[in-house]
């Protein structure tokens, strides 16, 4: 007779699953999650006061374009011991940014779309009409960072975020709607018609590294989106590094629903000491490849998140998640709550290690690696000793 098929190690990814296993946990273990990255501005399950008195996790709300920057403002202020605001220009939206002088709505797009060489097909200047009427308004960029800087100084536990890249996004023949973003479930069964164009990656890094610089400024950490651009990522760290040297060190950069290979992550991860990844059910529990990048990382440089817009499935979906990092790194998952942790970090629960980690990317200010240490001192001792030498 055949054996008997081993069960799986990993949770089920059945909603009703997940609640069932939430459903199950001592209220003092989740008190210790955080859900590094979700969208509960962008559904009209809000957070009300029974669901946040029900939600013991803490959140990392996201805004993603100007009409929701207000929204996760106003969520934090309701409730600031659960939220942690994060206020950015997701780069789905980075077209209604601009980042040059505007003589009209018509010259920003066309120069997005159409630029004149190599000229334009016909189907593509066809495509471009019909789009346009849809099209908001650009926004000047020195308005999107005032915006911005104002969220951010506003809280002192505010994060740059949803920022990022994305090489797969097309533009919807739709028009923007005001959260709940209705647009999601419009009336062609929820499946909205794309245009052939999307937005031009030169465009999204200008928009992005203004951001970035913001961020550095007023030392915020980033969540950062990154969809099919893992050389651009790559080649945009290591730009940022260059450029800030000791100031970009300061803050933290956390890869959200990181679809980067296991190989792409750890060429990252071995010269940014301050970029960590974080890992969601929702969208990277869809390929099994999220297990390989999962066993690649290091243990504290791995964060879990939702990346959810209804707020009720936040902590089921993060603590899924949770689950499944333990499930690949065999680490036992608290059943129960000690606040003495052992001294032996291997000891450690999957719990506890996650939230030494969150802690660890609030903190920022990471230490270079030491090829780096030993380049910038001498650096300094030539530097010095020039001086010397000229006095």
């Amino acid at each position: 007779m055949p054996e008997p098929a081993k069960p799986s190690p990993f949770p089920s990814a059945d909603p009703d699953d997940m609640q069932t296993a939430l459903d199950s946990v001592p209220r003092s273990v989740l008190e210790h999650v955080v859900d590094v990255h979700c969208h509960p501005t962008d559904s009209d399950m809000g957070m009300t006061l029974k669901v946040a008195q029900e939600m013991a996790i803490r959140i990392c709300a996201m805004a993603t374009r100007r009409s929701d920057q207000r929204l996760v403002a106003d969520l934090t202020r309701a409730y600031p011991e659960k939220v942690i605001p994060c206020f950015g220009y997701h780069p789905w939206f980075a077209h209604w940014i601009a980042v040059e002088p505007v003589t009209s709505k018509e010259t920003h797009y066309r120069a997005l779309f159409l630029p004149p060489s190599p000229p334009p097909k016909a189907e593509d200047v066809s495509a471009f009409d019909r789009l346009l009427p849809y099209l908001p308004d650009p926004i000047p960029l020195a308005e999107v960072l005032a915006d911005l800087d104002e969220g951010l100084t506003s809280f002192p536990n505010a994060m740059l975020g949803e920022v990022g890249l994305d090489r797969a996004c097309r533009i919807p023949y739709s028009r923007p709607a005001d959260p709940p973003y209705s647009e999601y479930a419009d009336e062609d069964n929820g499946r909205r018609e794309l245009s052939p164009f999307t937005i031009p990656l030169a465009h999204q890094l200008k928009v992005l590294e203004a951001q970035l610089y913001l961020a550095v400024e007023l030392r915020r950490n980033v969540s950062l989106h990154s969809v099919k651009c893992q050389q651009a990522t790559s080649e945009l760290l290591d730009r940022m590094e260059a450029k800030y040297l000791d100031e970009w060190l300061k803050i933290s950069v956390d890869l959200h629903s990181c679809g980067l290979s296991a190989q792409g992550w750890k060429a990252i991860s071995k010269r940014h000491p301050n970029v960590f990844l974080s890992l969601s059910t929702a969208i990277n529990a869809r390929s099994p490849a999220h297990r390989d990048l999962i066993a690649a990382c290091t243990p504290d440089r791995i964060l879990v998140e939702s990346d959810f817009h209804d707020i009720r499935h936040s902590a089921p979906y993060t603590w899924h998640m949770l689950r499944t990092v333990a499930a690949v790194k065999g680490w036992p998952v608290e059943d129960h709550w000690d606040d003495t942790a052992p001294a032996d970090a291997a000891q450690w629960g999957a719990v506890r290690r996650l939230e030494e980690n969150w802690k660890k990317f609030e903190r920022g200010g990471h230490r270079p690696y030491s090829k780096r240490r030993q380049r910038r001192d001498r650096a300094i001792e030539e530097w010095e000793a020039a001086n010397e030498d000229s006095d």
